[in-house]
């Protein structure tokens, strides 16, 4: 070995040794002390990692409670109150509680409902579409029906209905992650407050135009006729730029706007059908009875008069 490659080795050998030890000494001097309860909390985490607690992912977020004072402003809506209760144990802190909710589409307008004008040939992207053109058909307001909102779902709760045209919501596999409010390009997902039985009432409709307008682009639309905003004994139902919304906080569930809307905008879902009115036979021989009787009176009481 000539003393050239010998001197190589050892200069080559004592650069390395030297930039080991200054990078030791800089990562000593700038080293993150990190919190352990940070990797304790996000075990308990459902590692979705689906961005509904608004962070990037599960770690961000653990890493947000653990630094935050509170639990203001910070909750995993997949994991729901039950995660949430494990990582104020972790925190000892006093766990808030939300209601549980889940997504509802504000669009019932089938493609039987709605009257396609033009067609559409670019990529089937929701928001490509919505930025090109106002869709197939004449409302402006409705679904463009190309999947969007299934594609970003990580949990199988939307599909597409072949026949309808319109995504459907699985409840029962919904986690109200937020991920379909966010993608639809026509605000068309609602985070509503999850009943029991899952049970809902809701204005199926974003039409903003006038009635006639409304109802013509879309049989099912809102007109805004206000019959269900009056209706309403519990002051749960908004009229603005002409189109109804329900409350889900106020709503009672009662039911009394459905039938009152005369284009079936407003959506009941989970509920029994409604029993027939029918007439007690006991109530209607009494019925015939009284009507006899009072053929009967009034007989007599010209046989009086005549006499």
């Amino acid at each position: 070995m000539s003393s050239v490659v010998l001197y190589t080795i050892i200069s080559l050998s004592g650069l390395g040794v030297a930039s080991a030890v200054i990078l030791f000494f800089v990562a000593q001097r700038f080293k993150v002390h990190e919190d352990p309860r940070i990797d304790d909390v996000e075990e308990e985490l459902p590692a979705a990692n689906c961005g509904g607690c608004g962070f990037a992912g599960c770690r961000n977020f653990a890493e947000a409670v653990v630094r935050s004072d509170d639990f203001e402003g910070l909750f995993c809506p997949v994991g729901g109150n039950e995660t949430m209760e494990k990582v104020a144990r972790i925190l000892g802190r006093e766990a808030v509680t939300q209601e549980p909710e889940v997504a509802v589409l504000r669009c019932n307008g089938a493609c039987e409902y709605r009257p396609r004008i033009n067609i559409y040939d670019g990529t089937p992207s929701c928001a490509l579409a919505a930025a090109l053109y106002g869709g197939d058909t004449g409302c402006q307001y409705g679904c463009l029906g190309f999947g969007d909102c299934v594609e970003v779902c990580r949990f199988d709760a939307l599909s597409m209905n072949s026949d309808t045209g319109l995504p459907e919501v699985k409840d029962e596999n919904c986690t109200a992650c937020g991920a379909c409010v966010k993608e639809c390009p026509r605000d068309l997902f609602e985070l509503r407050k999850r009943n029991k039985k899952e049970r809902k009432i809701y204005v199926a409709c974003m039409n903003e135009d006038k009635g006639g307008i409304a109802k013509k682009n879309c049989s099912v639309a809102c007109t805004g006729c206000t019959k269900c905003f009056i209706i309403c004994p519990f002051e749960a139902i908004e009229m603005n730029n002409n189109l109804a919304f329900i409350d889900a906080e106020k709503c009672r569930l009662c039911r009394k706007c459905v039938p009152e809307c005369p284009t079936g905008a407003i959506i009941e879902f989970g509920f029994p059908p409604k029993k027939e009115a029918t007439v007690n036979n006991d109530s209607g021989r009494s019925m015939e009875s009284a009507n006899e009787n009072s053929q009967h009176k009034d007989t007599e009481e010209k046989n009086i008069s005549e006499n």
